[in-house]
């Protein structure tokens, strides 16, 4: 890992995922977890003030850089929500099949190289019917800003950690086999269209798959 992906883009990626619209709608999805929660892309653990100790066992926190862990120590000091870390990128989770209740994505999807392997892994781990609360940016619908989506992506991930603006979350959600159960799309106040049209929601792992 270089210098910058270790010691200036943590500190980047934490400005720009903690705006106040940002936080805003971390409020909304967060406190929906309960039980044994897998959260992918735990980053500097930004999102530990929403969860609800009263409905969380544990929060396993999947994060593979380094420069995030180190961010998270203010945030984990402060918490009573008890984190095991899992030093691993989101296409290796360490966990048996069927062993959370819930698995939480917050501004991760966009930035993992194998999307599928990873949606695949969380799958897996997610016990049937557990839930995948996921907060997200991706592809926008509206034909000017997506082109500009497409043209600035191949230089934009190089710069940001491999943030991806052109994915459709809710169909790589819905391709890994996941049933999408509340899903609402909006522009982030306050942002760039190109890095802020929002996909907010739950899916669920089928009973029966």
């Amino acid at each position: 890992m270089s210098f910058y992906e270790n010691r200036i883009l943590p500190h980047i990626i934490d400005r720009a995922c903690s705006i106040a619209p940002v936080m805003d709608l971390r409020r909304q999805v967060v406190p929906k977890a309960q039980g044994r929660v897998l959260e992918v892309g735990m980053g500097s653990a930004i999102n530990l003030e929403y969860y609800d100790p009263a409905r969380v066992e544990l929060v396993y926190g999947l994060e593979p850089s380094e420069g995030m862990r180190r961010k998270a120590r203010p945030n984990l000091a402060r918490s009573a929500i008890n984190v095991e870390w899992l030093d691993l990128p989101g296409e290796q989770i360490p966990l048996p099949d069927h062993s959370v209740d819930t698995v939480l994505l917050t501004f991760t999807l966009c930035t993992i190289p194998d999307w599928r392997k990873a949606l695949g892994q969380m799958l897996r781990v997610l016990k049937p019917g557990g839930d995948l609360l996921f907060l997200e940016h991706g592809e926008s619908p509206d034909d000017r800003t997506r082109t500009w989506q497409h043209r600035i992506t191949p230089g934009w991930k190089k710069l940001a950690g491999g943030c991806h603006l052109n994915r459709h979350i809710a169909d790589l959600i819905r391709e890994a086999g996941f049933e999408i159960m509340e899903l609402e799309n909006l522009y982030l106040s306050k942002a760039p269209k190109i890095a802020g049209y929002i996909y907010l929601g739950r899916a669920r792992k089928p009973e029966n798959p």
